[in-house]
C-alpha cells in the first residue's frame, strides 16, 4: 500500500522552483528533501520496525515539484506479521 504524502511545498522551496531554470530549481528540490530523508533515515527505519516487527531493508524516496505530494516506500527484509486491531 502506498499513500503520497500530500504536503505543500514550503514557500522557500516554491520560490526555489519558481525563479530557477525549470529542470535545475527541480533537480535541487529533490536534492535537498533526498538529504533531509537521509538524515532521518535511522529514525524512520526504527518506527518501521516498531510498527510492523520487520526490519527496513532499503528506502525510496521521490517527490513533485508540481504537487508537492512526496513518497516514502520502505522495502522490507520479511513480511510483516498481521496483528489484530484492538477495537475501543
Amino acid at each position: 500500500m502506498h499513500r503520497p504524502l500530500r504536503r505543500r511545498l514550503t514557500a522557500a522551496e516554491q520560490h526555489l522552483v519558481a525563479t530557477l531554470p525549470a529542470e535545475k530549481g527541480r533537480d535541487l528540490l529533490k536534492q535537498v528533501r533526498s538529504q533531509l530523508i537521509e538524515i532521518a533515515r535511522s529514525t524512520l527505519e526504527n518506527l518501521v520496525l516498531e510498527f510492523t516487527g520487520v526490519k527496513a531493508k532499503s528506502l525510496h524516496h521521490d517527490i513533485s515539484t508540481v504537487t508537492g505530494e512526496e513518497l516514502v516506500v520502505f522495502t522490507l527484509i520479511a513480511v510483516p506479521q498481521c496483528r489484530e486491531i484492538k477495537k475501543s
